[in-house]
């Protein structure tokens, strides 16, 4: 069961922007607009951790995240457009674990989430990526990928050893490609599908490096 992510952000678009790629990283959303309803909502069924924006109708941000350390250690991300030192510092000592300034990177945001979660011994218990070798079938959290069968191949081989380094001759065997047209550019082409489908199915994902000068390698 995916952990809940609490959003707390009275800017609907931004919200519905963050929403969209928690989910994508496999965590279950909810949205409050509200400093107070989202207090309530702490209260009745904390989440696994709250992102918080810190000028909010009815309660701002750093009171909510006092009212809540006041009884709780839930990890809590304070996001903001105020940039000065002294609104991250007031954030921090109000109890956040982190901090981001506005405009931020979801990326960043979901990388920054993941890395409390498992220090807290919290991150997603299900799978990223499952290989189904005899469906021939790659999902991104449970979503299916729309693969070639080159490129479940070589997704297949990266995934099983992830850390080691693959240079393109090793995936153009693992990709069965012995045609005199299967060249390293072939590849090069595969691996951008690739990152361009798990970036579809999960954005948050970017999973195959470029090893400068070597190849590839798979780190999840």
């Amino acid at each position: 069961m995916s952990q809940a992510i609490m959003i707390v952000e009275d800017e609907p678009e931004l919200a519905a922007l963050v929403a969209d790629y928690a989910r994508a990283a496999g965590y279950t959303p909810q949205v409050f607009g509200d400093g107070r309803e989202a207090l309530a909502a702490i209260r009745a069924n904390p989440p696994a951790l709250v992102v918080l924006d810190l000028m909010l109708p009815s309660l701002d941000g750093l009171s909510l995240c006092r009212a809540l350390r006041e009884t709780s250690e839930l990890p809590v991300i304070m996001v903001t457009a105020r940039v000065e030192e002294i609104d991250r510092l007031l954030g921090l000592e109000a109890g956040a674990d982190d901090y981001l300034c506005k405009p931020f990177s979801p990326r960043e945001l979901m990388a920054r989430i993941k890395a409390i979660l498992r220090r807290a011994g919290a991150a997603p218990s299900a799978p990223v990526l499952a290989i189904d070798d005899t469906a021939r079938l790659a999902r991104v959290h449970g979503q299916p990928l729309d693969l070639t069968p080159s490129e479940f191949a070589i997704l297949a081989a990266l995934a099983r050893r992830p850390g080691q380094v693959f240079s393109r001759a090793q995936l153009l065997d693992a990709a069965h490609a012995d045609s005199l047209e299967a060249t390293d550019r072939a590849i090069d082409s595969h691996i951008k599908n690739l990152r361009r489908k798990i970036d579809a199915a999960a954005p948050c994902l970017e999973p195959i490096r470029s090893i400068y000068g070597l190849g590839y390698r798979f780190d999840l």
